[in-house]
């Protein structure tokens, strides 16, 4: 029996636990067999900059700095790829941060 592995990865964690929802109630929908979701490791993406543009800093040889931070969450599920229920995942409306992609396994 093939599996769909889905793979949802986003900035916004609501977004993504509310796709991740939609599609286990279309897996128990249907009967299917389903794994997860299950949390991988959160990319965190740092940056740090200068505020001021000509690199002094506060006077006192203490620079002031900026920092920024974009924090990318992801999960993995693995629902048993059946017709009907691949067709309703797909139908799915996916808000614009959150990425998905589905590999068929197995």
């Amino acid at each position: 029996m093939q599996v769909a592995r889905i793979k949802i990865s986003g900035k916004n964690l609501e977004e993504l636990d509310d796709v991740c929802n939609q599609i286990r109630d279309i897996a128990k929908k249907f009967g299917v067999d389903y794994r997860g979701p299950i949390p991988l490791p959160t990319k965190k993406l740092r940056v740090v900059t200068l505020k001021t543009p000509c690199g002094d800093g506060t006077g006192h040889g203490n620079a002031t700095y900026d920092k920024w931070e974009l924090r990318i969450h992801k999960r993995i599920m693995d629902v048993q790829a059946d017709d009907r229920t691949l067709k309703q995942i797909m139908r799915i409306s996916i808000p614009h941060d959150v990425h998905i992609e589905i590999k068929l396994i197995g």
